[in-house]
């Protein structure tokens, strides 16, 4: 395990904050299901698509560890307890996870021990080899190893002395694999109960976030980390001026507008002036109200908090201040001590918020989000899939976003992609008016935005193709019926059996020499018009021109007459597309007009 870089020696005034830790790994490996167990909640029944979609702050304070945990009881810790943030499971959400790496003092990656590593847990990896995270591997899902039996909240060496050889093997087989990956990636590990040096090896922890068992464990691990290796690093100044990320921001009852906040660093008391960024910039306000939610709560879905004055780093707390409307998710906090430090702690903020990381192109289509965090994150899949991205804001549709994305004059890029936030009224009315050009997406699960886009725009492109391509005159060869002429002329009407490709009304019809005969008038099949007949099909048609038995006769061989340009449209752009014997009559049409002429239609 990799020490994080220290804060320096504990001085006098300071004390032991919270270790921040954060939850990574790939989208359903049991990241939110394993807290829940946790804490007793259920929150991963409320996630959109079962999968977290915010940032959650849940304080686990150490008396509960120490229950759960009975092996710390005896110990002297000073660490008070665990503050986790569940991040966003799905791979889209690679920056916000990012955020939260950079954010924690340690972390915990989750890895299904069935399923083993995907795409998102490797991408976890580097971000905690990036930001150098102390990092433990929660190895999730054991019960549902074949023939496992379950000890609930029973720690792992216990558990694991009561299965059978079967599963005890199939165990170790799968445990094995995830130690091979992560050597793979230059990590050294080894199950947590084999460590006997945890400053340089990862330590794996089996649990199962259904049943619990080696929830314990974890917790345990998590603590000692902790208090052996990052004491001074968690020390912080009682009265250092506050510093936090806001998570969302909320209307509640009684209190008005409020932000969902983690103090990562500091103190903020009721009364003190704070800056946080807005769309239209920074603004300081002054703190009315301060709220903790109660321990093993989770803060964006706890209804009852608790009134305090002063919060220390590290917390999940609610700030009531005025006029927070505007304020954005996912931007800083700062706690402001003296008018001194006003202009450089905003202008601190302000260049935070700005520094959005987002591509943007010269064309391209426009997405809004309600956080940084999740913008980024949209903008991010929407880059992996190769979709440009003119314009990026966080903040709710408005008519003013409607009408600047109806002035894109490619209507696949007429479009805005709203992720989690809301469509203003005025907005919403003009989306009913038919001559809107806009087009808007919304969802709150990133990559089902995504996939809703990508088919919209599949479909608008075969319906162009379709109406393009409609108008191209296809393939067709034809031979008169013997005994089947109705009329020698004016008009011709004879039977005929299309031979191969499809043939349409209104075409020109040419002899095999290239000499044109005729044009088709009309197609019947037994007594009714019909616009068109495929290969294989006998029907009765009239042609303006020639005479039977003069110009054409009996058991002749006609072809449908192309225009040189359409034959270059079909043979390099619809070629694909075509059936095998509409591509043979188009070889054999080309052959024939290109016997005088080689490059033609080329």
């Amino acid at each position: 395990m990799a020490k994080k870089k220290k804060a320096g020696k504990e001085s006098e005034g300071s004390n032991i904050r919270t270790p921040i830790v954060c939850v990574l790994g790939h989208v359903d490996h049991g990241k939110t299901s394993l807290l829940d167990w946790i804490r007793g909640s259920s929150v991963v029944s409320g996630e959109a698509g079962a999968i977290t979609q915010h940032i959650g702050a849940t304080l686990v304070p150490f008396d509960a560890i120490g229950r759960m945990s009975g092996a710390l009881q005896n110990l002297q810790i000073n660490v008070p307890g665990l503050l986790f943030i569940d991040t966003p499971g799905h791979h889209a959400f690679t920056t916000l996870r990012a955020r939260g790496g950079a954010l924690a003092d340690m972390a915990i990656l989750v890895v299904d021990i069935n399923e083993g590593f995907q795409p998102q847990t490797i991408e976890a990896l580097e971000i905690l080899r990036t930001y150098r995270t102390p990092f433990v591997v929660a190895a999730t899902k054991i019960d549902r190893i074949h023939g496992w039996r379950v000890n609930k909240n029973a720690p792992f060496k216990k558990t694991f002395e009561t299965q059978g050889d079967r599963a005890k093997q199939i165990f170790e087989n799968k445990t094995y694999e995830l130690i091979g990956k992560l050597s793979e990636m230059d990590f050294a590990c080894e199950r947590f109960d084999r460590v006997s040096d945890f400053a340089r090896n990862v330590a794996i922890v089996p649990v199962s976030g259904v049943t619990g068992e080696g929830v314990p464990d974890l917790l345990m691990m998590l603590i000692g980390l902790a208090q052996r290796y990052m004491t001074e690093a968690l020390a912080v100044s009682v009265d250092g001026p506050g510093a936090g990320t806001v998570l969302e921001v909320k209307e509640e009852r009684g209190l008005g507008m409020t932000l969902d906040v983690i103090l990562y660093d500091g103190t903020i008391s009721v009364g003190e002036e704070i800056a946080v960024a807005t769309a239209d910039g920074v603004i300081n306000q002054k703190v009315r109200s301060l709220l903790k939610p109660r321990p093993m709560s989770e803060i964006l879905v706890e209804e009852r908090f608790e009134r305090v004055k002063t919060v220390t780093a590290a917390a999940g707390i609610k700030v009531s201040a005025p006029h927070l409307e505007g304020v954005i998710a996912g931007s800083p906090l700062r706690v402001v001590r003296t008018p001194a430090d006003r202009d450089e702690i905003n202008e601190e903020v302000r260049r935070e918020v700005e520094e959005i990381h987002v591509n943007l192109a010269e064309e391209g289509i426009f997405i809004k989000a309600d956080t940084i965090g999740a913008l980024e994150a949209l903008a991010k899949e929407l880059q992996d899939h190769e979709i440009g991205i003119m314009r990026a804001e966080v903040g709710p549709v408005s008519r003013h976003d409607l009408i600047e994305v109806g002035t894109i004059k490619d209507k696949l890029n007429a479009v805005l992609l709203a992720f989690n936030t809301p469509i203003l009224p005025d907005a919403l009315e003009m989306l009913k008016d038919p001559t809107c050009r806009a087009t808007v997406f919304t969802g709150d699960i990133i990559y089902k935005l995504i996939d809703d886009y990508t088919e919209w725009v599949e479909e608008q492109q075969r319906r162009i193709e379709a109406a393009r391509f409609e108008h191209i005159i296809l393939p067709a060869k034809i031979t008169i019926l013997e005994g089947c002429t109705f009329r020698q002329s004016n008009p011709a009407v004879v039977g005929v059996r299309i031979l191969g490709g499809k043939l349409r009304n209104g075409v020109n019809l040419v002899r095999r020499d290239g000499k044109r005969i005729g044009q088709l008038k009309t197609i019947q099949i037994r007594g009714e018009n019909v616009s068109e007949a495929d290969a294989g099909a006998e029907v009765a048609i009239s042609i303006d021109g020639p005479t039977i038995g003069r110009q054409i006769n009996e058991t002749d061989e006609l072809y449908a007459e192309i225009p040189e340009h359409h034959v270059k449209v079909l043979e390099k752009e619809m070629l694909p597309t075509l059936k095998q014997g509409m591509k043979e009559v188009l070889e054999e049409y080309t052959s024939m007009r290109r016997k005088e002429h080689p490059f033609w239609g080329k």
